[in-house]
């Protein structure tokens, strides 16, 4: 078990740390597409939806400090609450992880592919994409292998200087209108852009790490009640610092690329084209600067969720097999944590050569849209019985947010299901 033990675990009143669970899965959940997302939403509706990204970031922090509480009062995994409920969530959440890891693992070699490609000269060696694709796969899958949670942990932490540090800059030499941005934290609905709102409230930031919180906190050392307050600090701390870098990217989006008169129609080829419109107002320096923290917003995905989403799936095996989330195979080294990193890292390598078959899109598509509302259904019924201690479940204010997260995510969870259907039978 690679469980980290503090100094502080000797302590009556453990400290917080700048560094730790809450900034990796914050890092993890926001990656190219949604930055493209918030590009696009700059672009298209200036900052009128600026408003959208502080509910969204109001929203994350809810459902992922419902989960690690769940961990820190119990010292149990969020899939053991799962099981509490019922069959049903492990039927659900066994296709889904495996399907869901296969598809994303080429998504996410390929996206974090683009920006290395795109920094050597057009027909050399270097911009063949799928080789960086291949050796971004490899190079995840050796510092997963072979480090620690510390190690790790750190290493996230390094990208996310990058990624914030490079965003947060460039928002800054966009000079936006205080006044302007700051009006745009009216609630206001765009005319036909109805689900670019809840997308851009819901959708940044929100995977299925968010559920891998509660395990990175037991690599920690952070799964014992006394961490409570260090852990909601954690988690808040985090996701204030992914609403500064959405809301920096909303201004790129309003104040250069709206301003240059580009239009981004999605996907990971639109921050390619907002790299060449950085070097020609900017000059080249800030263009390559931007394709480095696009690199690094792709690397720390790649990185927490070959890591976190690992062991979610060791403890799943773990616990269906009988062996429970104490044995060495549920955990972080162990023998299902190593079978689902090669299997994020090695099959989806074909899908990078191959067109995706219409069927795994569907399902793909289908149950990835369902998860967070997954999520935050089954947090209110674990986090208001006697599945936690009293101290700890639901006050009435903890079950209005959570309620209405789950209704945001049922909506759009519903939306982009169906738009999942439509595209994967070319509608």
């Amino acid at each position: 078990m690679s469980t980290q033990t503090t100094p502080d675990d000797t302590t009556d009143t453990p400290r917080w740390r700048v560094i730790g669970p809450g900034l990796v899965v914050a890092a993890t959940g926001v990656g190219s597409a949604d930055m493209v997302a918030t590009l696009v939403a700059g672009s298209n509706y200036g900052y009128m939806l600026l408003w959208a990204v502080v509910v969204g970031v109001i929203l994350k922090i809810v459902l992922v400090e419902g989960a690690g509480r769940y961990t820190v009062a119990t010292g149990r995994t969020i899939f053991e609450g799962w099981r509490s409920l019922g069959r049903w969530p492990v039927w659900y959440f066994a296709p889904y992880i495996v399907i869901w890891g296969f598809v994303y693992g080429a998504s996410a070699m390929s996206s974090t592919a683009l920006p290395i490609a795109a920094l050597f000269p057009e027909g050399s060696f270097g911009a063949q994409t799928w080789f960086w694709a291949v050796l971004t796969g490899l190079l995840g899958f050796a510092m997963i292998w072979f480090s620690k949670y510390k190690v790790f942990e750190r290493i996230t932490a390094v990208l996310v200087g990058l990624m914030f540090v490079t965003i947060v800059i460039l928002a800054v030499i966009a000079a936006p209108n205080f006044l302007e941005t700051i009006s745009g934290l009216v609630p206001m609905m765009p005319e036909g852009g109805v689900f670019n709102t809840l997308a851009l409230a819901g959708g940044v930031g929100g995977t299925i790490t968010l559920a891998a919180y509660g395990y990175w906190l037991r690599e920690k050392g952070w799964d014992k009640p006394r961490f409570l307050r260090v852990m909601r600090i954690d988690n808040t701390v985090a996701y204030v610092m992914t609403g500064i870098f959405v809301i920096s990217m909303l201004i790129v989006g309003a104040e250069v690329v709206r301003a240059a008169g580009v239009t981004l129609e999605g996907g990971d080829q639109s921050l390619l084209a907002l790299d060449g419109v950085l070097r020609e107002r900017y000059g080249d320096f800030i263009g390559v600067w931007f394709l480095v923290g696009f690199w690094a917003a792709g690397f720390s995905s790649v990185l927490g969720v070959w890591n976190g989403v690992s062991l979610m799936f060791a403890d799943f095996m773990g616990n269906v097999t009988g062996k429970g989330s104490a044995h060495p195979d549920s955990q972080a080294g162990g023998k299902w944590f190593k079978v689902y990193l090669v299997w994020l890292t090695f099959p989806p390598m074909l899908l990078l050569l191959l067109d995706q078959p219409i069927f795994l899109i569907l399902l793909y598509g289908f149950l990835g849209a369902l998860f967070m509302p997954f999520l935050a259904i089954t947090l209110l019924p674990i986090l208001n019985t006697d599945r936690i201690p009293v101290d700890y479940r639901n006050k009435w204010y903890s079950n209005v947010a959570l309620g209405i997260t789950a209704l945001l995510f049922i909506v759009l969870g519903v939306y982009q299901a169906v738009q999942a259907i439509v595209k994967a039978f070319g509608g």
